[in-house]
C-alpha cells in the first residue's frame, strides 16, 4: 500500500520501548528551536512548530521544556545556532538512505556519518543521489485499540487523507505535507488517539532484504538514528515479518 515505510514502522516501535528519553528530548528540542527560528514563535501561524510541539507532547515532554525551546529558537535566549542539512547514501544491497540533520558543526557531523556508513556496509553519497526516489508526505499514526478499520478509513477520507495502512498496533494515515496538521486535528476531533504526526520521506520503490543484508541494514539505520545530530532517517527497504522477528530476537 502506498505511503508505507518499513523503517518508519520499526523505529516507532523502537521509540516506544527506548529508555534513552533524554536523547529523544534533545532531538525534539532542536526541532522546536529551529522551527521557531525559521517561522516565528506563534505556533498558530507556524505549521512546522505546531508539528514539532505535537511530537514533543506525544513523548510527554514537559511544557516548560517546550517553552524554553521556543524562546531559544526565537532569539529570547542565547544558544547554539543549528543548521539544517540533508545527507544521502547507500546501505547494504543498494538500499537508499536519506538523513535529515540539525547541526552546529557540519564538518564533525559529516565525518561521523561517513564513519557510521563505512562501518555498517554502506557509503555516504553525493547530494541528490537518492532523494528522487522518495516523496515528501505527512503521516498521522493512530492507536488501534478496539477500532474498526472501516471507521478509520471513513474518518481519514473526511480528513482529506490520501491513504490508510493498518499496522500491528494501529493505523498510519498518509496526507500531503500541507494538510498534515488539519488531518491530525480532524482525526483527534473524531475521537481517535493520535500517537504521532510528522512529515516523512516515503520511498516510491523498495529493496527486499534478507539474511546478512537485512541484519546489516538494521544495524546501520539504528546507528544513524542514534547520532545526536540526526533528526530523521528514511530508507527504501522491506524485510519479511518473519525475518524481522528473527533479527529482533
Amino acid at each position: 500500500m502506498s505511503g508505507h515505510s518499513k523503517w518508519s514502522s520499526i523505529k516507532h516501535k523502537k521509540a516506544a520501548k527506548d529508555a534513552k528519553r533524554g536523547k529523544i528530548f534533545t532531538k525534539l528540542i532542536k526541532e522546536i528551536s529551529v522551527a521557531a527560528r525559521m517561522g516565528g514563535a506563534d505556533w498558530s501561524a507556524n505549521p512546522r512548530l505546531r508539528t514539532a510541539i505535537a511530537a514533543a507532547k506525544a513523548q510527554s515532554m514537559p511544557n516548560d521544556n517546550i517553552d524554553r525551546a521556543i524562546k531559544k529558537g526565537a532569539g529570547a535566549t542565547d544558544g547554539e545556532m543549528y543548521q539544517e542539512v540533508t545527507y544521502e547514501g547507500y546501505g547494504p544491497a543498494g538500499m537508499a538512505v536519506i538523513l535529515e540533520a540539525l547541526t552546529d558543526n557540519r564538518n564533525r557531523t559529516v565525518a561521523d556519518l561517513r564513519n557510521i556508513f563505512s562501518k555498517n556496509g554502506g557509503n555516504l553519497g553525493e547530494s541528490n543521489c537518492v532523494k528522487w526516489m522518495f516523496d515528501r508526505l505527512g503521516q498521522v499514526r493512530l492507536a488501534g485499540d478496539g477500532i474498526a478499520e472501516d471507521q478509520v478509513f471513513e474518518a481519514a477520507l473526511e480528513a482529506g487523507a490520501s491513504d490508510v495502512a493498518p499496522e500491528e498496533d494501529g493505523f498510519v494515515v498518509t496526507t500531503t505535507v500541507e494538510t498534515l496538521e488539519d488531518a491530525r486535528a480532524k482525526l483527534e476531533a473524531a475521537g481517535f488517539r493520535v500517537t504521532a504526526a510528522e512529515i516523512c520521506l516515503i520511498p516510491q520503490t523498495t529493496v527486499q532484504l534478507a539474511g546478512n543484508d537485512a541484519a546489516r541494514a538494521l544495524r546501520l539505520l539504528e546507528a544513524l538514528e542514534d547520532h545526536d545530530d540526526v533528526q530523521r532517517v528514511s530508507a527504501n527497504f522491506e524485510i519479511d515479518d518473519e525475518e524481522l522477528s528473527r533479527l529482533s530476537a
